[in-house]
């Protein structure tokens, strides 16, 4: 007997959280990991990421992810960096 499926199945991948600025070496690494797919934004720590809705803007504290699919998709988190 099969199961039956109330969700589609998870599509995880990969994902990395937007440094605080003074962390140049994670900011490297996020800029060579996002590619064509983003910009840096005027605002401090943030940077503006391509997703399948459109271009979101992601600030310190908030992670970035690379699912299966290819595709970014951006998680906001409580501002912690705000500080």
């Amino acid at each position: 007997m099969r199961a039956f499926r109330t969700h589609p199945p998870f599509d995880h991948g990969a994902a990395l959280r937007v440094p605080p600025p003074h962390d140049a070496q994670s900011w490297r690494a996020l800029w060579s990991w996002l590619g064509d797919d983003a910009r840096s934004v005027a605002e401090a720590a943030a940077v503006q990421v391509r997703t399948p809705d459109g271009l979101v803007v992601a600030h310190c504290g908030d992670w970035i992810v690379l699912s299966v699919s290819g595709a970014f998709h951006v998680a906001h988190a409580v501002r912690t960096c705000d500080a």
